[in-house]
């Protein structure tokens, strides 16, 4: 059965990157039933061992820290929801705006950018480690679900998406020669960015005040938050604190989403972008704040950068991943019999940096250390 492209919605903008105009699959497939390819898409993202894996992944807090704090799955589905909601008043695509912020993470490793930071050290040399990479090889090799191929044989756009999502579009790596090096992708991916970043600045602040490492004192500071806050206050001056964060929280997202979707709508009708081929041949990113919003979210993320991300208890998890993984790293480096055999197996045909790579991006945080004990204390079982 041929995908069902004619059961999409009629009412998105030219501009839009529709299931019936996609590149196309890399592999024939027939398939059971007619949805359009990128509602498949997200499907096929959903339902994969990877995309479950991120419950268990670093977003600041490790996951033992506490069950209230963001995961990357957590983070995954507030960037689609945000995302969504952006996309639905621009006219744009929500199947594939979904599709890319549930698999914007797909590649990320226990430990959050730290995991990160130690792959790219251990593999100089060998093809280095860059996560929306990762994750595009994920969707592309590491999923093993379907017969005659490995990944999730997803659509071209999916892809384009993944590995253009806040990387320079002009990339020198491979992989980019199949995505138009040097072009925009479509507006559905490059609103993905803004709804990463709308979703972790906001869901950090109220984690951090959670967590008491950042506090409403401190915030007031940040001109955005208070701005917001103080009209929380004076519209409920009753409001207990709690109730109070939660509503600051999620009307500084609305003002960000609001000044976004103005932005971008302007942008699009100053440069005259009516259709997908306008916004190749015009080739600039179209999605963008204001200005004055620019500048006021750069501070809240300096913000969190100084007081939250680099907290001394943020630190001290930060060194203690970065000793676990890396000796993980070393240790199979050394003995790579200690790999489940699935693993060794692809070693000649991938190089074994590559797959100890892989194997270790692939793990939770939970994994990692309970991976790391049973490889260096005696007294644990294997």
């Amino acid at each position: 059965m041929k995908e069902g492209n004619a059961l999409e919605r009629g009412d998105l903008a030219g501009y839009a990157a529709t299931s019936s105009t996609s590149r196309g699959r890399k592999h024939h497939e027939e398939f059971r039933d007619n949805r359009p390819a990128f509602e498949r898409d997200r499907d096929r993202i959903i339902h994969c061992a990877a995309f479950r894996r991120l419950e268990y992944k670093t977003q600041v807090f490790v996951n033992h820290e506490g069950d209230y704090y963001r995961t990357r799955l957590t983070h995954s589905l507030e960037v689609a929801q945000i995302g969504k909601g952006i996309a639905r008043r621009l006219g744009l695509n929500e199947e594939l705006t979904e599709a890319l912020a549930l698999a914007h993470d797909l590649g990320h490793t226990p430990f959050g950018h730290t995991g990160e930071e130690v792959l790219n050290r251990l593999m100089e040399g060998c093809g280095g480690f860059e996560h929306n990479l990762q994750s595009l090889r994920v969707v592309d090799e590491l999923e093993e679900r379907y017969p005659g191929f490995n990944g999730l044989n997803l659509s071209w756009e999916v892809r384009e998406g993944i590995a253009k999502h806040s990387s320079p579009y002009d990339s020198p790596a491979p992989i980019f020669a199949e995505f138009l090096p040097g072009t925009v992708p479509t507006v559905e991916a490059q609103l993905i960015n803004f709804a990463d970043e709308i979703a972790y600045n906001n869901h950090d602040i109220d984690d951090g005040l959670k967590s008491g490492y950042v506090n409403l004192g401190q915030l007031k500071k940040v001109e955005l938050w208070n701005e917001v806050h103080e009209g929380i206050v004076a519209r409920y001056p009753d409001i207990d604190v709690e109730r109070g964060v939660c509503q600051t929280v999620s009307a500084l997202i609305g003002v960000l989403i609001n000044d976004l979707v103005q932005t971008t709508a302007e942008n699009l009708g100053k440069l005259k972008i009516e259709t997908q081929e306008d916004l190749r041949r015009v080739n600039v990113p179209v999605v963008s704040f204001s200005p004055a919003m620019t500048e006021r979210n750069a501070q809240l993320k300096r913000f969190l950068f100084q007081n939250l991300y680099r907290h001394y208890k943020v630190e001290r998890m930060r060194v203690k991943a970065e000793r676990y993984l890396a000796e993980l790293f070393e240790v199979y480096l050394k003995h790579p019999t200690l790999l489940p055999m699935k693993h060794q197996v692809k070693m000649e045909r991938e190089g074994r940096e590559r797959v100890i790579c892989d194997y270790i991006a692939g793990m939770t945080d939970r994994f990692a250390l309970d991976e790391f004990k049973r490889l260096f204390e005696p007294y644990e079982r294997v």
